[in-house]
């Protein structure tokens, strides 16, 4: 049996364009010990791939996160088999605010070292000793404390995008990066109120723990991230005190949280927030584009890539190949040919 998706990729997301069927966006994680990852990822590889799922799914000893795309006629399926395993039985699941675009276009379960990859190799380090889960009602009241200090645990190019109020966003472009910085950029306010966000929650989880564990005393975490707390916002009638747009690991690329645009196209200038790859095969570089700049870049990031655009594919592929033409795709944001990042 075949465990994994060998389709062309274009053809894939083709097929999703044109697909009328609705679904349903989510993300979920579980810190859990599993002990054979590889056999748990077939597992729900087999039952999920039958359903209709879509989506990116990581596998641990220490747990799993996902986020994925389930066809609404087939919720019923997933929600059961969810709640067949022992350890995701009534399980958070955080639902997508908005469903303007499709959000995944194939299914990916992949076995990884860690679900989230944090750098720690500290053995007395201990994950469970989490922050304080708060509520958006309680984020709120806690964050309007002048003493509080508020820090995005996202990389740059999420926050650029979006933030709480008055928020410490630290320049880092991956979470491993942002873990010791954070431990230096508050060392002299150890006894302050910490309250600490993501995108789902998943990240603060490992993030209040190490804070706690370097010595830090009154430590939060926003329950459910910024997914959660924007639900939470409107169904209660709640103050929103995020500004922007909520980036997200799928091809929507953001979730609108508040009409507030806070960031620049980063090629022209112009107000925008509405984040891109690179259509040029060879670089796929993440960064922010206008309409107008799409059009006269053909949706690239440069000149050099839409005329690489214009190539035969058999020219594109060498370039593809050279060593100074690799993928810039772990260069979120970060390029010489992006003259408005700020």
């Amino acid at each position: 049996m075949l465990l994994h998706n060998k389709t062309d990729k274009r053809i894939l997301k083709e097929k999703i364009k044109n697909d009328s069927e609705k679904r349903k966006t989510l993300s979920f994680y579980k810190y859990h010990r599993i002990i054979n990852p590889p056999f748990f990822r077939d597992y729900l590889f087999i039952h999920w791939n039958a359903i209709g799922v879509l989506g990116r799914i990581y596998i641990a000893d220490e747990g799993i996160n996902a986020q994925i795309s389930v066809p609404e006629k087939k919720w019923e399926d997933f929600f059961t088999d969810l709640n067949d395993i022992l350890f995701l039985q009534n399980l958070r699941l955080n639902l997508a605010i908005e469903e303007s675009a499709p959000s995944f276009y194939k299914l990916a379960i992949k076995v990884r070292p860690k679900i989230v990859a944090d750098g720690i190799e500290d053995p007395t380090f201990d994950s469970s000793n989490t922050g304080v889960h708060l509520s958006a009602e309680e984020f709120n009241i806690l964050t309007r404390q002048s003493d509080t200090l508020v820090v995005d645990m996202r990389n740059h190019y999420e926050s650029e995008v979006g933030h709480f109020m008055n928020a410490i966003r630290p320049d880092v472009d991956t979470f491993r990066d942002s873990l010791d910085i954070v431990v230096d950029m508050l060392s002299h306010k150890k006894e302050n109120p910490v309250v600490m966000y993501c995108t789902g929650g998943i990240r603060c989880e490992k993030a209040s723990a190490y804070l706690k564990h370097r010595g830090f005393t009154d430590v939060y975490q926003l329950d459910g991230g910024i997914i959660e707390y924007a639900r939470q916002v409107k169904a209660r009638g709640l103050e929103n005190r995020f500004i922007g747009k909520n980036f997200v690991f799928d091809d929507r690329l953001g979730e609108r949280i508040s009409e507030e645009v806070i960031s620049t196209c980063h090629q022209c200038g112009n107000t925008c927030d509405t984040h891109r790859n690179c259509k040029n095969e060879g670089c796929h570089l993440l960064f922010i584009q206008c309409e107008e700049c799409d059009e006269k870049f053909s949706g690239c990031c440069s000149e050099y890539c839409s005329k690489n655009l214009e190539m035969p594919e058999a020219n594109r592929r060498q370039y593809r190949s050279g060593v100074l033409n690799g993928r810039n795709i772990f260069h979120k944001g970060r390029s010489i040919v992006l003259h408005y990042k700020k």
